[in-house]
């Protein structure tokens, strides 16, 4: 899982109650290869093809990963929240659940993935 030294120092520098969960859900996305990262709008964002997701880095009472058009990532993925036309949402209240949820989160960026082929 090669990270990108701009989200490491960004991480150093980020005071977050969650910050465990943040740093296991990134690695969970990096797991597949054709992820990358990068600091985008001030705060993590995964790409492949295009810019996947990005944590909201104001919530501090769980972690927030913003899916920028989950809406029209193929398949069902009950974790993604939200009834817009475009943004989907997952959220985490910690670690635990983020360990919980992994298999959700390798399925979205498998689906992410697979479509922008």
């Amino acid at each position: 899982m090669p990270t990108s030294p701009e989200v490491d120092a960004w991480f150093a520098e980020y005071d977050h109650p969650a910050k465990d969960a943040m740093q296991r859900v990134r690695s969970i996305i990096l797991e597949d290869e054709h992820m990358t990262e990068t600091v985008k709008w001030k705060s993590p964002t995964f790409m492949y093809e295009g810019n996947m997701a990005s944590f909201n880095p104001r919530t501090k009472a769980h972690v927030s990963l913003m899916f920028h058009t989950g809406a029209s990532i193929p398949g069902s993925h009950p974790r993604l929240a939200g009834g817009g036309e475009t943004a989907r949402y997952m959220k985490f209240a910690d670690l635990a659940e983020v360990e919980d949820a992994a298999g959700d989160i390798r399925a979205v960026v498998a689906a992410w993935c697979a479509r922008n082929e």
